[in-house]
């Protein structure tokens, strides 16, 4: 978070904005921009995070702190969660090691927002218990990275009820440019998880359609230029293409410094096979991009951009000529 510029004077929120209290727990490289955004437009936010370093960033943009989560959110309106998992997230809500869970320490009506990006199934029981807990639920996991949650341009995908949906929005409207209700409960992380599986997917088919023209001669800009504007086209070419020089703003031209690292696709590759083994759909590239990106992240992609993946199948097509030779 070391990039995100401190945060500007407090403009009054938006007629009509919920302006109670936030707080906002996960402050890392997303958490911390989205609730710098949020002080900007004028929200009350209370931060907390168990690294320190990350509560030491948000105090130098603004952010007021919390000695602990509980402290947090006992004031607060609303509490917004960006956790790494699911079981982060189920463990606060419910409370360790005899501690109370956060939503034994919010006040009743306290409205959890979740921004994780979890199992489907995890995302409904999360909801059910705050629900159970005299609480109201949504589910809304973001698209857009880093660079999204620092220009305040990040997709939110929500799961929730239509009045819940309507008392979030103008708050996600803060840290994002669009704002989508796709259902129920755990609809944001379907969602979430689908879009996924196909952004991988067309990823490693890119990569490899590149690495195929090399091999044929072609030039990266000359198979640009047909692809983008061809049936080939694609978000994962056309605004994060995984070769330098057609996209100057994509991570291939600045050594694939993440973007979306390679573990974070890992991550969500892992979370769509789950949901696809649970509900038995005969899927073949999901799991198979699952495996690809696994591999990627484990052999030293985990901190480069997914796009990366690029250099892994260049060099294993070297490795496979060498072999054949």
């Amino acid at each position: 978070m070391s990039d995100v510029s401190p945060a500007e004077p407090a403009e009054p929120a938006q007629p009509g904005v919920q302006t109670g209290p936030i707080a906002f727990l996960g402050l890392g490289h997303m958490g911390g921009p989205m609730a710098v955004n949020l002080i900007k437009a004028g929200y009350t936010v209370t931060g907390f995070d168990v690294v320190p370093a990350a509560l030491d960033a948000a105090r130098a943009h603004g952010i007021s702190t919390a000695d602990t989560a509980a402290e947090a959110v006992a004031d607060a309106a609303v509490v917004l969660t960006m956790l790494p998992s699911g079981k982060h997230l189920l463990d606060a809500y419910r409370g360790t090691g005899g501690a109370p869970g956060l939503l034994a320490a919010a006040s009743p009506g306290t409205m959890f927002l979740d921004c994780s990006t979890i199992n489907v199934d995890e995302a409904r029981e999360a909801s059910a218990l705050a629900v159970e807990a005299g609480h109201r639920a949504v589910d809304a996991p973001v698209s857009g990275g880093v660079v999204g949650a620092e220009a305040g341009t990040l997709t939110f995908m929500v799961g929730a009820l239509d009045e819940d949906f309507e008392a979030v929005k103008p708050m996600l409207e803060v840290m994002g440019k669009r704002v989508v209700h796709c259902g129920a409960h755990g609809a944001g992380q379907a969602a979430k998880i689908c879009n996924n599986m196909i952004l991988g997917v067309s990823m490693i088919a890119v990569s490899e359609a590149f690495v195929l023209g090399e091999k044929l001669g072609l030039t990266h800009q000359a198979l640009f230029d047909v692809a983008s504007a061809a049936s080939g086209q694609c978000w994962a070419l056309t605004t994060n293409c995984p070769v330098p020089g057609p996209v100057p703003t994509s991570p291939a031209n600045r050594d694939y410094q993440p973007g979306f690292a390679g573990a974070l696709m890992a991550k969500d590759l892992k979370l769509a096979l789950n949901a696809l083994e649970s509900t038995g759909v005969a899927a073949r590239l999901g799991p198979l991009a699952s495996e690809i990106y696994d591999t990627f992240a484990a052999e030293g992609g985990a901190g480069r951009d997914f796009s990366g993946i690029i250099t892994d199948i260049r060099d294993k097509s070297e490795q496979q000529s060498r072999g054949q030779a």
